[in-house]
C-alpha cells in the first residue's frame, strides 16, 4: 500500500508537466497587426481581440473573413472593464474562429460607423493568415 502511495506522490508532478505541454491545437491569441502574419495548423482555434467603443458609433465590421481557411466560431462578443465605471467607457470586441482548410487568406476588419460605409474607416486590421 505505501508503494502504491510513492508512486502517486511521485507521478503527480509528471502528469502536472505533461498536462501544461503546449499542443499544436492551442488557441492562438491575437491582439495586435504587428503579430501578422499568422501560420495556424489544422483545426486550431484563433482569438482575436481589438479594442472597441461601440459608445461613440463605431464598430469593426468584418469585411473578408478568409472563409476558404477559417470558419467563425460565433459573432463578435463585446466586453468592457467592470472597474472603468465610466459610461461610455472603451472595451474590448471578441472573435473566434477555427482554422478549417489548409491554404492562405486575409482576415480584414475596417473600424468605421455602419452607417456610413462611404466615409474612410478609422482604423484596418489586415493579417495574413496561413493555414497548413
Amino acid at each position: 500500500m505505501k508503494i502504491n502511495c510513492k508512486l502517486l506522490v511521485l507521478g503527480l508532478p509528471l502528469l502536472a508537466a505533461c498536462s501544461q505541454t503546449p499542443s499544436k491545437h492551442d488557441n492562438v491569441v491575437l491582439e495586435k497587426s504587428s503579430q501578422c502574419p499568422i501560420r495556424l495548423e489544422m483545426d486550431q482555434t484563433l482569438t482575436l481581440t481589438l479594442p472597441s467603443n461601440p459608445s461613440t458609433g463605431y464598430r469593426w465590421l468584418l469585411q473578408n473573413p478568409a472563409a476558404g481557411i477559417l470558419r467563425s466560431l460565433g459573432p463578435e462578443v463585446y466586453s468592457h472593464p467592470e472597474d472603468a465605471g465610466i459610461v461610455g467607457s472603451a472595451g474590448e470586441s471578441t472573435w473566434r474562429f477555427l482554422a478549417q482548410a489548409a491554404g492562405e487568406g486575409h482576415l480584414l476588419l475596417v473600424y468605421q460607423q455602419p452607417w456610413a460605409p462611404e466615409v474612410r474607416p478609422v482604423q484596418t486590421f489586415d493579417c495574413a493568415i496561413t493555414v497548413k
